[in-house]
């Protein structure tokens, strides 16, 4: 009896290599879930740390005097009850506001615990419009809770050097310009949120978060999703391997068969 060859569908019905394809698909389970975990963690690491930036805050919990402005405090808006230095107040020229130039009123507060902010007080199409406001803020100091946008320090700029220019709101050239600030300075200054008199609210929108893509972990995201394939090509190829391996032995088993069997001799009358 010549025994058939089997095809490759019928090998991989066969229970041992249902099994078989059972735990390869398992395994290829895991690999995509751990690709899936990488690329997750490819957004999460990039991105910027999850702020609560419109949630106020007291001033000295999310910053210290004499002390750099975390990172997580850029754009936090905060609240702090003040007193404000009469003669320190200060234009600053060249600030944007809602797309026109203009002025910055910008007074030196001194919290409860005695350290010094800067606070941005409003904004004025004109530097008269500001020197004004400057005269009224003089004879009517605005003390009291300030609630606004806790940012940064600026750099000095050169026209800062220039006599009577100022543009940039550089905590350390503010500072000088004090003389006293015995219980330390604060790092960053307040935009706040209403405006003095004779001013507009300066426009101080919440700072966007960057979103950037760790590519080392998009790699190891497709290294599992390739992992996964070769889980369930491994089982293809070890179930081609049967079936190959049982042809040959169909052959051979043929071939055999024939050499037993021989020519049949010819009958000579």
């Amino acid at each position: 009896m010549i025994q058939t060859r089997s095809t490759l569908w019928q090998i991989a019905r066969r229970p041992r290599w249902i099994g078989a394809l059972i735990l390869a698909l398992a395994i290829a389970g895991g690999f995509a879930a751990l690709g899936q975990w990488q690329l997750a963690r490819s957004f999460e690491s990039g991105a910027a740390p999850v702020e609560q930036t419109e949630t106020v805050e007291p001033l000295d919990a999310v910053s210290t005097p004499q002390q750099p402005v975390p990172a997580l405090a850029t754009g936090q808006r905060v609240t702090v009850s003040v007193t404000f230095v009469a003669g320190d107040y200060q234009v600053l020229s060249d600030r944007i506001n809602l797309s026109s130039p203009g002025f910055w009123v910008v007074g030196h507060a001194v919290a409860a615990d005695g350290a010094s902010v800067a606070v941005a007080l409003g904004w004025s199409a004109t530097a008269e419009g500001a020197t004004d406001a400057i005269d009224e803020l003089q004879r009517q100091s605005p003390d009291g809770t300030i609630t606004g946008r806790y940012l940064p320090s600026e750099s000095p700029q050169e026209s800062d050097f220039e006599a009577g220019q100022r543009s940039a709101l550089a905590v350390s050239e503010l500072v000088n310009l004090w003389g006293q600030a015995p219980a330390g300075v604060y790092g960053g200054y307040i935009v706040a949120d209403a405006a003095a008199s004779g001013l507009e609210k300066i426009d101080a929108p919440r700072p966007l978060s960057e979103v950037s893509l760790n590519l080392l972990n998009v790699f190891y995201a497709v290294e599992w999703v390739v992992f996964a394939g070769f889980a369930i090509f491994l089982w293809y190829r070890l179930v081609r391997d049967t079936w190959e391996a049982e042809g040959e032995a169909v052959r051979d088993a043929a071939t055999a068969a024939e050499l037993a069997t021989g020519p049949q001799p010819s009958t000579v009358e």
